[in-house]
């Protein structure tokens, strides 16, 4: 499980405990947590696009 998969699963985790507790600030932090780790999980995405639009650029020039 990658780390962006652990910060999503501890933010879920953390929010469900805010829900059945009733903290509103702990459900906050946890859907925080998951839009987080979806943010950076894009931001991964688009860099490796990024390398590979690049490296077939680069092999077109050979």
């Amino acid at each position: 499980m990658g780390e962006n998969a652990m910060d999503k699963a501890k933010g879920k985790a953390k929010e469900m405990v805010g829900k059945a507790t009733g903290n509103e600030r702990m459900k906050t932090e946890g859907q925080v947590d998951q839009a987080k780790a979806d943010v950076a999980k894009a931001g991964e995405k688009a860099k490796g696009k990024a390398e590979g639009l690049r490296d077939s650029l680069r092999n077109d020039d050979e």
